[in-house]
């Protein structure tokens, strides 16, 4: 049947609104349904995480839920920054190299860093020493750089030098050095074979200055050669000092009675001190020395006066002294017409003993 074309009654135009009305609500039924299933679907993940959790949290054994995995970058931050600063570091230790190896560059080439004559070289502390001895060691730096002096090698070198005690070299920037040396003291002049010197407390000899000549009061060593060791003497000299020490102990200075010292025997320490009549040889030991030299000092006289002559006198022996026992050695070839040494128990006792002898003669003439 055709369809008219013309004008809608009301009736119609009420009836295709409705059917419109009806279409649309047929095409929005779907997606409404659609919508409520998406709703509920969310509504049962959630339903089903809620009750994962549960059970997570009520039974501990369970496996644990898969981890997803997070993409990070090739370098952690924390490592970045550390090899960050490390770079820096190593800029820094790079540019001190390099200043440093100018620097020293500039100071082992440059001339201002030369020593270029003698009078660029100090001396200080030198009295007995002479620059010329000085300048043996030192003279061949000149013309070098001041860093390239081994100042051990020469502190060794000037130190071998006899009068030289202690030396110190220094570097005096930009091209100066100095020389720092204390001298030894001499203690006693020393006779070796025909000369005589000046030796220290350590056994050390050292020549005697001719501008020092006069200067110096000390008795004089005998019994010690070339030949010995510094040991040997260094032990010698340590019971000089001790005999000087003795007898000057107390303000009593007995030292400047002695003109010589024999220590040729370490047992036996002889000194020769004067007298009027002449010399006088005193046997001290090796100990008590103030005790044997006062006993003599009160003594000397009487001694004297009992015998024409007093030539030595032996005090090593506790309670006895025997007087001239170096008369035989001093006079060999008169030895059978020399009196024999006299020996005496005690100094107080010398005259009285004398006279008992004297009276026991007379007996026996009788």
């Amino acid at each position: 049947m055709a369809r008219s074309q013309g004008p809608l009654t009301p009736d119609e135009d009420a009836l295709s609104a409705s059917r419109a009305d009806l279409g649309r609500d047929a095409d929005f039924e779907p997606s409404r349904a659609r919508s409520r299933k998406i709703v509920l679907d969310q509504d049962a993940d959630d339903d089903g995480r809620f009750a994962d959790l549960e059970a997570d949290q009520q039974s501990p054994f369970l496996r644990a839920q898969k981890r997803v995995p997070v993409r990070r970058g090739a370098i952690a931050k924390k490592t970045a920054h550390r090899v960050r600063i490390a770079l820096i570091l190593v800029v820094i230790l790079c540019a001190c190299g390099a200043v440093a190896a100018g620097v020293y560059r500039y100071g082992t080439t440059s001339w201002r860093f030369r020593i270029e004559s003698s009078d660029q070289i100090e001396i200080a502390g030198t009295r007995n020493v002479s620059r010329s001895q000085v300048m043996r060691v030192m003279g061949g730096d000149i013309g070098r750089n001041v860093f390239f002096i081994p100042l051990d090698e020469r502190k060794k070198s000037l130190e071998e030098i006899p009068w030289v005690q202690t030396a110190t070299v220094m570097r005096l920037l930009p091209n100066r050095m100095k020389v720092d040396i204390r001298e030894r003291t001499p203690v006693a002049f020393v006779q070796i074979g025909s000369k005589i010197e000046l030796i220290d407390a350590n056994g050390v000899v050292m020549n005697l200055p001719v501008a020092s000549r006069g200067e110096y009061s000390f008795p004089v060593i005998v019994g010690t050669s070339d030949a010995e060791p510094l040991s040997t003497r260094a032990a010698r000299m340590k019971i000089f000092s001790q005999m000087i020490s003795e007898l000057d102990a107390g303000g009593a200075n007995y030292s400047k009675d002695v003109n010589e010292v024999d220590l040729t025997d370490p047992e036996d320490v002889k000194i020769t001190v004067p007298d009027p009549a002449g010399a006088v040889l005193i046997h001290l030991g090796s100990s008590n020395f103030l005790d044997r030299y006062k006993l003599y000092v009160s003594n000397a006289q009487k001694w004297r006066d009992e015998h024409s002559k007093l030539d030595s006198v032996d005090l090593r022996y506790e309670g006895q002294v025997i007087l001239n026992p170096d008369s035989r050695a001093a006079a060999p070839e008169a030895s059978k017409a020399a009196a024999p040494p006299v020996k005496t128990p005690a100094p107080r006792v010398a005259r009285p003993r004398a006279k008992a002898s004297a009276k026991t003669a007379a007996k026996k003439k009788r």
